[in-house]
């Protein structure tokens, strides 16, 4: 009988050390691996998606940055720039006044780590500019403030900044990536982004993009 007892105690407790371990598994990579930009449609619906944009010539006239309101609070203390280096980044650790002071960054555009917050840019996948030359400057600030915060759509992500700044305001037929390995993620968030928001693309943008959602 004791031994009947010894033996359920010792299933119980293998079960109950499973289950943990299988905790552990969930949250602990999973979470890792969603610390980063939404991830954007597969590339048949990029495809789809890019098929139905409007083809248009790109206009400048008029754009200035600040007509993008950004770097909104988010929530508490937090800023759209400070969620995005909590998200992005790993074991980041922040100020009352949520300014990481420490942590982890891997920039998926050219493969570099950094530690130190000030390292890296929150790029506009697609550039603020570029989305005035393809629509927005027709949007209401509401609209444009929304699109430069979005945290919903594959928009936002966290990168070493001068390979951010050496982007500027180009569209890919112009830029990618100096990493190869994220030109499909690239293409198919770019696609998406001005999908939802109703943005136009040029035709060197619309062959640039086709060419490269063809090998995705």
């Amino acid at each position: 009988m004791r031994r009947g007892i010894y033996a359920r105690r010792r299933v119980g407790f293998i079960a109950a050390l499973s289950a943990l371990i299988a905790l552990i598994g969930l949250f602990g990579p999973s979470t890792q691996a969603q610390a980063a930009l939404p991830t954007p449609v597969s590339a048949a619906t990029a495809r789809t998606y890019l098929a139905s944009l409007t083809v248009a010539t790109e206009v400048r006239t008029g754009y200035d940055r600040d007509l993008f309101p950004h770097w909104i609070t988010i929530s508490g203390t937090c800023n759209t720039r400070e969620t995005v280096l909590k998200r992005d980044g790993t074991n980041v650790v922040t100020s009352s006044a949520c300014a990481a002071t420490s942590g982890s960054w891997y920039s998926v555009y050219d493969g570099a780590t950094w530690t130190a917050a000030s390292d890296l840019d929150i790029d506009h996948l697609v550039p603020l500019a570029e989305a005035w030359d393809s629509g927005a400057r027709n949007w209401t600030t509401a609209q444009r403030q929304a699109f430069a915060n979005d945290l919903t759509r594959p928009q936002l992500i966290a990168v070493t900044d001068n390979v951010n700044q050496s982007k500027s305001d180009q569209d890919p037929a112009e830029w990618m990536p100096p990493r190869t390995a994220y030109y499909c993620t690239y293409v198919r968030a770019w696609v998406q982004v001005k999908y939802y928001y109703g943005l136009s693309v040029d035709s060197a943008e619309k062959s640039a993009l086709t060419s490269y959602l063809a090998s995705c």
